[in-house]
């Protein structure tokens, strides 16, 4: 049977499925270290190229299986072969196609924005499947996003665009990777939202998502819920600016968001209806968490 490789290239990690539809057969996940971004390139070209061996060895699979090879990354596409701008790995340009194509040179090779790659994949199978216009939030290292109008997806020319992260949303913030004050980038990034949690929990740095989770629903502390209130305001301004412009039938959230959906997503609904920060009110908003959860980038990519 035919299959493709769905790789999902993010701030913090790299993962890479063995795709058919919208099932992952097998993934592998590999950490993204800080030592690790000194030779990024280098060690990316390196780790798709070991890890889609070790997928296809474990499930007897062969190269001749393989439909393609679809690329999720953050940041900015080129000509769906070159990647610039991936400020939260400091890459300015890099032709992955050219570099994995040395290794797969009968197979095609597909390079698209992650955010782009997990909206499709919520389309094609997830929570965006019944509506025609639905704005696709990916909220993980950094923020991203997608756009369908009419059911297509919003694709300007040049560049992948609607790097909604990049809109700032407080004047006198922080200065971003990319060079702007105040991005949503940083305030809706979870990486940044569960640094805080950690460091108030008294938790070790590197925790994962579901042992901190259990920490903070039901009763939380103090410090830790104005963490939570802090997040669910800045999500807040980010996402209604975007609804008022777009105005979707249906606002999906993914990322590692959806791991806390079940503490953020009633809240974050209640404080856009309630603080007028709609310019066309109403009673109730749809806005859901990816139903795919986080495997929305690969299999997104291996559907390319």
């Amino acid at each position: 049977t035919q299959m493709n490789i769905g790789i999902d290239i993010g701030g913090s990690h790299i993962a890479i499925g063995l795709v058919e539809k919208d099932e992952i057969i097998e993934k592998i996940e590999i950490q993204i270290n800080e030592k690790d971004k000194n030779q990024i390139e280098q060690f990316i070209e390196d780790t798709i190229v070991s890890n889609i061996n070790i997928l296809l060895r474990k499930n007897k699979k062969y190269l001749s299986n393989i439909n393609k090879i679809g690329i999720a990354i953050p940041g900015t596409v080129e000509n769906s072969k070159i990647i610039k701008n991936v400020v939260n790995l400091g890459i300015d340009e890099f032709n992955i196609c050219e570099k994995i194509k040395k290794y797969y040179p009968n197979t095609e090779i597909i390079v698209k924005n992650d955010a782009k790659c997990a909206a499709i994949a919520e389309k094609l199978y997830g929570n965006m499947k019944e509506y025609k216009n639905g704005l696709f939030i990916c909220l993980g290292t950094g923020v991203g996003g997608a756009l369908f109008i009419n059911g297509k997806l919003f694709e300007p020319q040049k560049y992948s665009g609607f790097e909604i992260g990049h809109m700032s949303i407080k004047q006198s913030g922080e200065k971003c990777k990319c060079g702007k004050i105040g991005c949503f980038d940083i305030y809706g990034s979870m990486k940044n939202f569960k640094i805080k949690l950690t460091q108030s929990l008294k938790m070790p740095a590197n925790a994962i998502s579901y042992q901190i989770l259990p920490n903070l629903e039901g009763k939380t502390t103090n410090e830790a819920q104005k963490i939570i209130n802090e997040y669910i305001e800045n999500l807040a301004i980010g996402i209604s600016n975007l609804i008022n412009i777009f105005e979707p039938e249906i606002t999906v959230i993914g990322g590692s968001f959806t791991y806390y959906q079940s503490i953020l997503l009633e809240p974050l609904k209640e404080k856009i209806i309630k603080e007028n920060l709609l310019f066309n009110k109403r009673k109730n908003i749809n806005i859901v968490a990816a139903k795919l959860f986080n495997d929305a980038g690969i299999i997104g990519a291996g559907s390319l």
